[in-house]
């Protein structure tokens, strides 16, 4: 019911999915001994899966009785284009079937090998691209079966690796090589608005659509990678340390096109990147003495780095897409910025010049670099602003127990990279956080001024959105729980079969990040801060 009264326009919809999934997994494993060294192991593996996803949706208005809900559309008049009546459905599928062959050669419990090959099919591919083979193959060395270390006592692991691989990757629509069929209206035979069908309508009639691509194939990746897994003292230290590098190549990626074509971008095979870095993870036990106290301490630092070799059109660059050969694939591109104008003589002048051509800069206004030296901001002037990939990925957990007490931290980091949290608006008309702002007696400020009117088109800092691009580093403490066992015969008493007691903070706060008012762990102004009471019972 309006608020004059008048009856209201009455709403149904009903929407149903079904969710349709199957595995099938055949295997068979081999393994034979061969004199007191040799050692076999022979797998095959056959899988199948398929994916079914149908759903269906329904709605209108001007139900005649309310009551009726969903139940009755057939009683709407599905001419009256007051009814808003719409009919929709779909379904999707795919299907993987894979064929693998595992090989695995031990001789004397030193050296190991491991081979593999499996064939790969796609439902979602071009005709003549579903089906590819890939293969991968590692080589260990246990070091410390070797006689020069048998009377090392203090290496209780010692293990050279060194490993080559390829995978391929087919996450694309399940239709991304066929157009799909939409309804359209177009007049024929001297009427008007008649229904027909059509596959691949370009998006001046259905907005986002992308063009098929029948040749779409898999994406590769092949890795090499040489690594050491290592525990000495009595495993008080134990870790591993692992360098690679990947090549991968026929991304399978999103491409704007010419809007001649009708659309504005195509799924496609292009390129080839290379990724190379280093994972390590070391795990320690400083401490563990006979009153029962132990400290353990497990670190884990990656860094990596990707660059672009070849795209669509060779080493040439892909602006639109923000691609650039030598760079990564997730970098920042446009304008940069020299912090904010001040009331200077120099800036005063410099101001002057930019005005000449049309601009409207007073102090407090976000300062724009000009990198041709035109005072004109154009395509000329973007620049790679950073990545939005971090470079460093940390991680640090720390445990001490003593007599059933148990304190643990686990710390978190990525470092390296950079995230586009969008300038501040300040159009005062909406709830927003404190911030600092230019003001004449504050001109060493984070952000421009305050500008009466700024919501409306035409009277706002148009660059002050370059201010959004920001530090997305930061080091988190992840974690904090301190809890109590109870021992065996203290919990048996209470008829338990064990009974722990605990408190714990989860996300308390942060050692550094880039800017403090957001969370780039989670991509949100809201940090999930939680503490926690806790039994754990055993009966």
């Amino acid at each position: 019911i309006n608020s004059d009264g008048s009856l209201g326009t009455n709403y149904a919809r009903l929407n149903n999915r079904r969710d349709f999934s199957w595995t099938l997994d055949n295997q068979i494993n081999y393994s034979k001994s061969f004199g007191e060294k040799h050692n076999l192991d022979v797998t095959l593996l056959q899988t199948a899966s398929s994916w079914n996803i149908e759903s269906s949706g329904m709605s209108a208005n001007n139900i005649p009785k309310a009551s009726m809900l969903w139940n009755n559309f057939g009683a709407i008049d599905l001419t009256n284009s007051e009814n808003n009546v719409s009919i929709g459905s779909n379904l999707n599928e795919r299907q993987l079937s894979s064929y693998m062959v595992r090989l695995n050669y031990g001789f004397d419990s030193k050296y190991l090998l491991t081979v593999s090959g499996r064939w790969d099919g796609a439902s979602q591919l071009g005709a003549g691209n579903k089906w590819d083979f890939f293969s991968s193959a590692a080589l260990a060395w246990r070091l410390d079966q070797e006689d020069f270390l048998a009377n090392a006592d203090w290496v209780n692991n010692l293990k050279l690796r060194l490993g080559y691989g390829t995978t391929g990757n087919s996450a694309v629509d399940p239709y991304a090589t066929k157009g799909d069929i939409i309804s359209i209206f177009l007049p024929f035979n001297g009427l008007s608005n008649q229904i027909g069908y059509t596959t691949n309508e370009p998006y001046y009639s259905r907005s986002q659509l992308s063009l098929a691509n029948p040749n779409l194939g898999w994406e590769k990746t092949t890795q090499y990678n040489l690594g050491v897994d290592f525990g000495l003292f009595n495993n008080r230290v134990s870790g591993s340390l692992n360098v690679y590098k990947s090549y991968t190549s026929d991304l399978l990626m999103s491409v704007n096109i010419p809007t001649l074509t009708g659309f504005p971008s195509t799924i496609a095979n292009i390129g080839r990147t290379n990724n190379k870095g280093f994972e390590a993870s070391l795990n320690l036990i400083p401490v563990a003495n006979e009153k029962g106290f132990q400290w353990a301490s497990d670190l884990n630092v990656a860094w990596q780095r990707d660059e672009i070799e070849e795209l669509a059109y060779g080493e040439n660059d892909m602006v639109d897409n923000n691609w650039f050969i030598g760079e990564s694939i997730g970098v920042i591109y446009g304008y940069d910025n020299d912090g904010l104008w001040q009331d200077t003589p120099e800036d005063q002048a410099e101001m002057a010049l930019w005005n000449e051509n049309g601009y409207d800069f007073s102090p407090g206004n976000v300062r724009p670099t000009d990198q041709n030296g035109d005072y004109v901001m154009n395509a000329d002037d973007r620049t790679i602003l950073g990545n939005t990939t971090p470079r460093w990925t940390l991680g640090w957990n720390n445990s001490f127990s003593y007599k059933g007490f148990e304190l643990s931290t686990l710390i978190i980091s990525r470092l390296g990279y950079k995230a586009n949290i969008g300038g501040e608006a300040m159009t005062a008309r909406s709830n927003q956080r404190e911030i600092d702002y230019w003001t004449p007696d504050n001109t060493d400020a984070a952000f421009q001024k305050p500008i009466l009117g700024q919501a409306t088109s035409g009277s706002q800092d148009e660059f002050s959105g370059l201010l959004g691009i920001q530090d997305a580093g930061f080091v988190k403490i992840r974690n904090i729980s301190l809890g109590y066992n109870f021992s065996p015969e203290q919990s048996e008493k209470m008829g338990l079969n064990n009974l722990r007691v605990y408190v714990q903070a989860v996300n308390p706060g942060s050692i550094y990040q880039g800017a403090a008012w957001y969370d780039f762990d989670t991509n949100s102004t809201i940090f999930n801060r939680s503490f926690a009471v806790g039994l754990d019972i055993g009966l």
